[in-house]
């Protein structure tokens, strides 16, 4: 379950990390750095097109002063369909910019996407035992759209008139060098402008992505959870906390709104003031013949064209600011520490015989609050050990330990002698499967549940592990057999027969080490009895770590250990922890309800 408060202290952790904005910035457009190639004709493209904006209005100034002034029909025709050229050109090139800039944009975010893919597949299980599976997905999905959005969008909007602004700044100048500076008094109120709603867009946008991570995160835990909501009547409180959540992020998008909803109209205003400024002034110049009729026009279309790019950032502002928030987010993925890589010198196990051994282990999950006490134990191949003790005790955490989903904080954990430390861990899960008490099953048919444990496996390899767990009488008797295509967690099937399907994956690896964990605590009495009628193929030959909250499953292990707080306390066989009459005894005796008889404690560290 999600400690209160975790999503808030993650959020606290990402506002340290988002300081400095720039750094992300080029961070971002580094990812196109690949692409240079395409980049570079599509900048050529972006400069006919700032060419042609250039010149439109250059060309209608010649219209108006040369050809019209002068009465000259055939000057302005010819006038005429050069402007109508020159702009067909640039508005090709504009379309042809924009389709080589959306395309690389799509490029790059696929690339995205499967390094956040390949990032979430290494990193330790630590990190997703502190982060909500809802958060992460609203960042695989919904903060990589943002940069989508930004890369396929707005990038392709901005760069043009961008780039066409610099020439724009050159041709007023070149123009009229007094009515360009006049223009140019607003440009320090315009770079403030920018700058004040700057600042409080990148807040704004942050807090939308962090909240929309909450409401996907709550969702998803929801959803998974609403049988539980409806068992224990809480689906009012799920649905009023669920509302919280939601109008934050509500909150969050209006204040954002608000912020670039407000630059859009300021800028309008220096626009508008800008041109009242060419009228007054250029008229003026006019009436004093120090500036034709014709050049105060170009000069009115240079201003639009000088403030197009600014109002256009109020929209593509929007954009950027949500995406470099989502990236923000996406990178905090790909800066975490990866599981720890193997060693240079490594080596490959091969065909382990399945000797366990743990010595002197202690772990934690944080060093604060040690899960492990000094365990230490041995199983000789082909053994079963059972791992017993109250909720909480430590016994999946040891388990745990011995396919490396986390190593031990201090002491050795060893497989037929070498430390698990000093092995690849690939060579190392080879030899092993695992059966948990949550089986999870992938929305594909069974056949292919089945055979996830040995990619490539034939239907009769398939099928004979099935008969080896007696699943395949179940299984054929569906509409489609194997070929049934089961929904999300193998929702259509029974708790029973989802675990007989795990156990048949399990089998198909045909692992050296079988670890069980809880693996029929929520089964059946019938079911149970085939698992149990199955154990003795499924165990033969292969050493085994059972935990087990049903003490009659491991009557039979060759050890049994009792842990407690983090610790063995017992162990022995099934019949000498009873003749002790400890924490074992006391176990069983409650489970089954049976009178204790005289108690002797012995209790060994």
């Amino acid at each position: 379950m999600r400690r209160p408060g975790s999503l808030e202290a993650m959020a606290e952790v990402e506002e340290q990390r988002a300081n400095n904005r720039g750094a992300v910035a080029r961070r971002l457009l580094g990812e196109l750095r690949p692409h240079q190639g395409t980049l570079l004709v599509a900048l050529a493209l972006i400069g006919v097109s700032a060419l042609a904006q250039m010149a439109g209005p250059y060309l209608v100034s010649l219209a108006i002063d040369r050809d019209i002034g002068s009465g000259d029909r055939p000057g302005l025709l010819r006038t005429m369909l050069l402007l109508l050229v020159v702009y067909g050109v640039g508005a090709l090139a504009q379309r042809a910019q924009t389709q080589r800039v959306g395309a690389t944009a799509q490029r790059v975010l696929s690339t995205l996407r499967t390094r956040l893919f390949e990032q979430l597949q290494a990193l330790p299980l630590t990190y997703f035992d502190k982060r909500p599976i809802g958060d992460l997905m609203s960042r695989l999905l919904s903060d990589v759209d943002t940069i989508n959005q930004f890369f396929s969008q707005g990038l392709t909007q901005l760069l043009g008139p961008v780039l066409a602004l610099v020439g724009v700044l050159g041709m007023m100048l070149a123009l009229n060098v007094r009515l360009a500076l006049a223009c140019f008094m607003l440009l320090p109120v315009m770079l403030a402008t920018t700058w004040f709603f700057a600042a409080r867009a990148r807040r704004a946008y942050r807090k939308t992505r962090q909240t929309v991570g909450n409401v996907t995160a709550e969702l998803q835990e929801e959803i998974v959870g609403v049988r539980q909501a409806q068992a224990f009547n809480r689906t009012d409180e799920n649905i009023r906390r669920f509302r919280d959540r939601n109008a934050a992020n509500r909150d969050a998008n209006v204040a954002a709104v608000g912020v670039t909803s407000a630059f859009s109209p300021a800028i309008d205003v220096l626009s508008t003031l800008s041109t009242a400024l060419v009228i007054g002034y250029g008229g003026h110049l006019v009436l004093q013949e120090h500036l034709s009729v014709g050049l105060l026009a170009a000069f009115l279309i240079y201003v639009q064209q000088f403030f197009r790019p600014v109002q256009l950032a109020a929209s593509v502002y929007t954009q950027m600011q949500s995406a470099l928030a989502g990236a923000e987010r996406v990178y905090a993925i790909l800066d975490e520490p990866r599981e720890p890589g193997d060693a240079p010198d490594a080596l490959e196990l091969g065909r382990a015989e399945g000797r366990i051994v743990l010595e002197g282990v202690s772990f934690a999950y944080d060093a604060a609050q040690p899960v492990l006490h000094d365990v230490s134990f041995e199983v000789e191949p082909g053994q079963t050990v059972a791992l017993v003790g109250r909720t909480g005790a430590g016994k999946t955490t040891v388990a745990s330990l011995i396919p490396r989903f986390y190593d031990a904080s201090s002491g050795t954990v060893r497989l037929d002698g070498h430390d698990v430390r000093r092995v690849t861990r690939a060579s190392l899960r080879r030899q092993m499967a695992m059966v948990l008490q949550e089986p999870f099953l992938f929305s594909g048919t069974i056949a292919e549940n089945i055979g996830y444990g040995r990619p490539g496996a034939s239907r009769e390899e398939i099928e004979a592990a099935a008969r080896a767990v007696h699943a395949h009488d179940f299984i054929a008797a569906l509409p489609k057999g194997y070929d049934s295509v089961l929904g999300e967690g193998g929702a259509t099937l029974s708790q029973g027969q989802r675990q007989l399907l795990a156990f048949a994956r399990a089998v198909i690896a045909e692992p050296r080490v079988l670890i069980l964990d809880e693996a029929t605590a929520n089964i059946d009495t019938r079911t149970e009895a085939l698992i149990q009628r199955a154990l003795s193929t499924l165990l033969a030959g292969r050493t085994s770590v059972v935990i087990a909250h049903r003490l009659s499953t491991i009557r039979n292990a060759a050890l049994i250990l009792v842990i407690d707080a983090g610790r063995v306390v017992e162990r022995g066989t099934h019949e000498e922890l009873l003749a002790r009459g400890g924490l074992y005894s006391e176990l069983y005796h409650r489970q089954f309800r049976e009178p204790r008889g005289p108690a002797r404690v012995e209790r060994v560290g």
